[in-house]
């Protein structure tokens, strides 16, 4: 279907693919993934035609048609929503402006041309394309009354749905996407997901949420060293097998039978687990026929997050009255909300409206105050919070030691070796600590904010968007962490693996009033009563 033969990408010195040599087949969903700065965005631009490689040949089949999720959100803002979705296929909607432009100057010499395009435009099913459009765009949550409003009068949400429609019209023989969950609800992400795991064509997705990538992809191509490797399998398996391989590595003594007997039982019991749609029962065949020696370790590094207490928290952890807060331009985000939070309680903190949990965490760190209500700490807690936007924490132009250092609290503390050990372990080593704090990039200073939170030793984390910027390994590494943390957490993310792994407690802002259950993620916004309660709770009086 799509193949990759001899591909080579060079920038100046730095080698980004190396003869890479790889296909793509119908039937299978391929996740690419790799270390930030390893290739991936790239990779798919290359492929899509977006870029040119240094040398080497991309060659799709004849005949079948390509679609990529567009990342510039304002591209078709001159287009109604409807007409810019039928523009995801491009020879059809070529000859629907052919057939149109034939009938404003219509005269006797072009009918038959006109003839000849309408059974071009047949055989595509064009007269089904704007029915078609219009129950994609309903699926995605854009209601009908929007469809022939401009583009350029939705908001940046809504589109992404749009595009994201564009990109799957038309059936696509090889669809490529890049993290076409960002800006997606929960629900629009279950029903893509569900989407593209029936899906019969190839699909091509780079994405950092690690549940949609377990639930659509077959392969995993693992983008390391320059080279492109693919691996039967979904995004944990690919994760945990190479972390069994790694150990079993670093086993020097064990037998050669022992290790292959451990990692086909391995196989076998992930093959049980796979889910029941159509790619993943293909995908449980693959992994039956996979040979032990096709599983090999990852280079890739983690880095080592480990959250200790200065001490451990009394049964008084925060306790919320009344608490209520308006936007900057005049809208509730949330209103009458009261929590009490236990011990060792991992809450998270969720809303439709993604101003509405920052300004809580701004108003219970005491960088916002509230329109009304009040709250207060437990007297033995101590908090640690990694904001949404941490930009303010980087703006000295001083090395990452002296950055850390602001943080420490005793001589022994401010010594460089112990500083530098907290870098360390966010993957800040030898000359790396010595970076300006002002220069780093999106996901260096989330890791440095990590670092930070580490060295607090808190007893109460708070997290509001934590994973944003980090790759799937820090993403891991973080997302293990905190299951194993002993203490109170807080957190509000997009990353549906992360809180529903995390979270044991749900707590909803809205309007109206906090929705607040002890569930896991996945029960809460599956029960049928809790989402009745949720439309009412956001519901505008007439």
């Amino acid at each position: 279907m799509l193949s990759v033969s001899n591909l080579s990408v060079q920038f100046g010195k730095r080698v980004l693919f190396d003869e890479v040599n790889v296909s793509f087949t119908q039937g299978n969903c391929y996740g690419i993934i790799g270390a930030n700065g390893a290739g991936k965005s790239t990779f798919l631009k290359i492929i899509s035609g977006k870029m040119d490689a240094t040398s080497g040949h991309v060659h799709l089949e004849p005949g079948k048609r390509m679609s990529v999720l567009e990342q510039n959100h304002n591209a078709y803002d001159g287009f109604p929503i409807l007409e810019s979705v039928v523009m995801g296929n491009k020879p059809l909607f070529e000859i629907k402006k052919q057939i149109d432009a034939l009938y404003a100057d219509y005269t006797d010499e072009n009918a038959n041309k006109i003839g000849e395009l309408q059974v071009q435009f047949e055989e595509m099913d064009g007269w089904n394309a704007e029915s078609a459009a219009a129950a994609l765009l309903s699926n995605l949550g854009i209601k009908e009354d929007l469809h022939y409003t401009m583009m350029s009068d939705l908001d940046s949400k809504l589109k992404v749905r749009v595009l994201l429609a564009q990109a799957l019209f038309g059936n696509p023989d090889v669809l490529i996407m890049d993290e076409p969950t960002n800006d997606l609800d929960y629900e629009t992400i279950s029903w893509l997901e569900n989407f593209l795991a029936n899906y019969d064509n190839t699909v091509i997705v780079v994405s950092h949420d690690r549940h949609f990538l377990d639930a659509v992809c077959t392969h995993i191509a693992d983008i390391d060293f320059g080279k492109i490797n693919l691996f039967s399998g979904n995004y944990t398996f690919w994760y945990e097998s190479s972390q069994l391989a790694a150990r079993q590595r670093a086993q020097q003594n064990k037998k050669a039978e022992e290790k292959a007997k451990e990692l086909q039982e391995f196989i076998q019991r992930f093959s049980a687990n796979v889910a029941k749609s159509k790619q993943a029962t293909s995908r449980k065949k693959m992994l039956e026929k996979l040979k032990v020696e096709d599983i090999k370790p990852s280079s890739r590094r983690y880095p080592a997050l480990i959250f200790e207490r200065e001490r451990e928290a009394g049964d008084q952890i925060l306790n919320v009255e009344g608490l209520r807060a308006v936007s900057e331009d005049g809208d509730l985000l949330f209103d009458q909300v009261d929590i009490n939070l236990a011990k060792g309680d991992k809450v998270a903190i969720i809303s439709k409206d993604s101003r509405a949990t920052s300004a809580f965490y701004e108003i219970i760190t005491g960088n916002q105050k509230a329109n009304s209500g009040k709250y207060q700490w437990g007297i033995t807690t101590t908090q640690s919070y990694l904001p949404a936007n941490n930009d303010n924490y980087f703006t000295q132009d001083i090395n990452l030691v002296d950055w850390l250092r602001q943080w420490t609290k005793t001589e022994e503390e401010r010594e460089e070796v112990y500083v530098r050990g907290f870098l360390g372990k966010m993957l800040f080593s030898g000359e790396e600590a010595l970076k300006k704090s002002t220069v780093l990039s999106g996901g260096e200073k989330v890791r440095c904010m990590l670092s930070r939170m580490m060295l607090l030793r808190a007893n109460v984390l708070l997290l509001d968007e934590p994973t944003n910027h980090l790759d799937l390994e820090s993403i891991t590494a973080f997302n293990n962490s905190l299951k194993n943390f002993k203490g109170t957490v807080l957190l509000t993310t997009h990353d549906h693996e992360f809180v529903h792994t995390v979270a044991n407690r749900i707590i909803e802002l809205t309007p109206k009033g906090a929705i607040d259950r002890y569930l896991s993620f996945d029960d809460y916004m599956t029960d049928k009563s809790i989402k009745a309660q949720r439309e009412k709770m956001y519901a505008v009086p007439a």
